[in-house]
């Protein structure tokens, strides 16, 4: 059977049934597990140690993501650690080619270089990849896919087709902003963006979080600060996105947003610009947009 790809994607998945909606605490408060099923794709989590990581694997249990097996991947010096997932004991693997053998559906997050690598491999071995680095997300022959905004774009990609595919998604800015836009965009078209994001830590990763924590502990405490990730006071400061800066004077975090933005809206002639800051906050990203439409626009349209 043919599963349309709109149903794979971890954060807006649809397979929760009324069954596990309403039972996943019983009277006992004991957690019932609709998950684990026979009937399920097989999955697999590259980059599972990482910040990212651990999220999918939250996600997919808070969603009830139906799965038959799940492979944890990682790199050679994290393989043969221990992860729980769902009262269930995995050991984690190296990733490998032959890692995908076997595998529906892989979600990758342990950066663009791994992705380049892996992925073209994983898809050669039948699997669909939902790729969260920066590896594909402008190739023409890559769909870049938010699930709410444009669905449609991946709805050539079928599970259990025997045909791998590659799947990208945006970068977090673009997610958040489109969400938002879009909707008013289908009513009356956008024509001029400006967006400025306040980024938190947690889109740098594990261990930019871990910095963050340690460095507002050395600057309470009047302590040398530790600088390995972002090379500057990260506590109580702000600062322009550590992105490298581009010819054109933008960082490439605020180029993601203009390039992928015209890519998911199909609209080369919308005018972005973008402002890209990084604020001392753990996790949730902010964003302030100003649209320019093509029409009046209120309240009672929407």
């Amino acid at each position: 059977m043919a599963i349309p790809h709109y149903q794979l994607l971890t954060h807006i998945t649809k397979f929760q049934t009324n069954l596990s909606t309403s039972s996943r605490r019983t009277k006992s408060n004991f957690t019932v597990r609709m998950s684990l099923k026979e009937d399920a794709p097989s999955l697999a989590i590259v980059g599972v140690t990482g910040a990212v990581g651990q999220e999918f694997l939250q996600v997919l249990s808070d969603r009830d993501f139906p799965y038959k097996s799940i492979k944890m991947l990682a790199s050679k010096k994290s393989a043969g650690k221990k992860q729980v997932f769902e009262d269930k004991e995995y050991v984690i693997e190296e990733l490998k080619d032959e890692s995908f053998d076997g595998v529906d559906i892989a979600l990758f997050s342990a950066g663009g270089s791994i992705s380049k690598k892996f992925g073209p491999i994983a898809v050669n071995r039948g699997s669909i990849v939902i790729d969260n680095s920066s590896a594909f997300r402008m190739d023409d022959n890559v769909p870049l896919v938010i699930p709410e905004v444009n669905p449609d774009a991946m709805s050539h990609i079928k599970l259990y087709s025997g045909k791998g595919a590659l799947i990208a998604n945006p970068n977090c800015s673009t997610i958040i902003c489109l969400m938002a836009a879009t909707p008013i965009h289908r009513h009356s078209k956008v024509i001029r963006m400006v967006v400025s994001t306040y980024q938190a830590a947690s889109g740098a990763g594990a261990a930019a979080m871990e910095e963050l924590k340690l460095q507002t502990h050395e600057v309470l405490e009047g302590k040398p600060l530790t600088c390995n990730i972002f090379k500057e006071q990260y506590a109580f400061n702000l600062f322009s996105h550590n992105a490298p800066i581009l010819p054109n004077g933008y960082n490439e975090e605020e180029m993601k947003l203009v390039k992928e933005t015209r890519k998911i809206w199909n609209d080369h002639n919308v005018k972005v610009t973008a402002t890209c800051i990084r604020v001392p906050v753990m996790r949730a990203h902010a964003e302030s947009v100003n649209l320019q439409l093509e029409k009046p626009l209120d309240e009672v349209m929407l």
